[in-house]
């Protein structure tokens, strides 16, 4: 049984840490602050702690523009400060760790950061797939850490997950999701903890078989991006896979699994072309090499695309998000 806490609900944003200032640890600040948080950001690179505010100001602007902030951006600025030390968020009631996906770093960092803070702040992990589980193993109190995986723009997406270990109390759970309510978010609890999570195991699932129609020949890179994109690109802001198949008649799937799941691929190797792409230096748009080619005038030109249509689609997927009216 996950042990209990005593702690009680909280109601307002309350002062915030994030350890991690890359690309995702950046959006999660700009976030935290745009809710009210007062937030303290550390990070041991010192360019990245002297660019923060500047990176930061430029996402507060958009969501001003967007109508997703209704406070000046310069003065949301002012409840943002950055450290070195972790002995800075000693007075936080809530710390988001955010760096890279490493087992044994996470550990570290949470370590430090359990060592900074009181026994009741909460501490969530932003992780893609590391059981929470494991991130708990070695806590004085493991009761209070979470995962918490966002998505990015973490400043725009109204995705969240809040994972529990098998000692989180669900209770901070909850405290958690109630937080995740004031970021504007529409968060998912995720009740046992499981590798991936929910999106994760299902987008994975999804990519290995991309890579498995393009490596063997039945499509290239462009023909699986086209035909997901005009397919399950069209409804998936609406609808997810269950809803989907209420929709569009139960019994045809079921036909569809028969004969079509013995046939997926099932391979647990990463698959050849990702080891090719990676072994290249390829990055993405973000040093202009991926799966396309790009100039660098291209590559900045498809990061404001996703931002835009980031904003956009977030716009159209609340528009569908209320319950249909009888009748209509």
């Amino acid at each position: 049984m996950p042990s209990r806490s005593s702690t009680s609900v909280i109601k307002q944003p309350v002062p915030a840490g994030v350890v991690g200032l890359g690309l995702m640890g950046t959006s999660i600040v700009t976030c935290l602050v745009a809710a009210g948080h007062r937030v303290v950001a550390i990070d041991k690179d010192a360019a990245r702690r002297r660019n923060l505010k500047r990176r930061v100001s430029v996402l507060l602007r958009d969501m001003r523009r967007e109508e997703l902030l209704s406070k000046d951006p310069v003065m949301v600025l002012k409840n943002l400060s950055t450290s070195d030390d972790f002995g800075a968020l000693r007075d936080c009631g809530l710390v988001i760790e955010s760096i890279f996906e490493n087992l044994g770093e996470k550990r570290a960092v949470l370590r430090q950061i359990e060592d900074a803070v009181s026994p009741e702040t909460l501490i969530g992990s932003n992780t893609s797939a590391l059981p929470v589980t494991e991130l708990q193993r070695g806590a004085r109190h493991p009761e209070r850490i979470l995962g918490v995986h966002w998505g990015e723009p973490a400043h725009i997406l109204r995705f969240m997950e809040v994972i529990c270990g098998n000692e989180t109390d669900h209770r901070n759970a909850e405290k958690v999701i109630g937080l995740a309510n004031l970021w504007k978010k529409e968060p998912t609890l995720v009740r046992r903890d499981v590798r991936g999570f929910i999106t994760n195991r299902i987008m994975y699932a999804m990519m290995r078989e991309a890579f498995y129609l393009v490596e063997n020949g039945y499509a290239t890179v462009e023909d699986v991006d086209r035909s997901v994109r005009n397919d399950m690109g069209y409804w998936i802001t609406m609808a997810g896979p269950f809803r989907y198949m209420d929709l569009t008649g139960i019994p045809a799937y079921a036909a569809v699994m028969r004969d079509l799941l013995p046939d997926l691929c099932c391979s647990q190797e990463t698959p050849k072309l990702m080891q090719e792409v990676v072994a290249s230096g390829a990055r993405g748009t973000s040093n202009a090499k991926g799966f396309y080619r790009y100039t660098p005038a291209e590559a900045k030109l498809w990061e404001q695309r996703f931002l835009n249509f980031s904003y956009e689609i977030r716009t159209l997927a609340l528009k569908y998000a209320e319950r249909p009216k009888a009748g209509v």
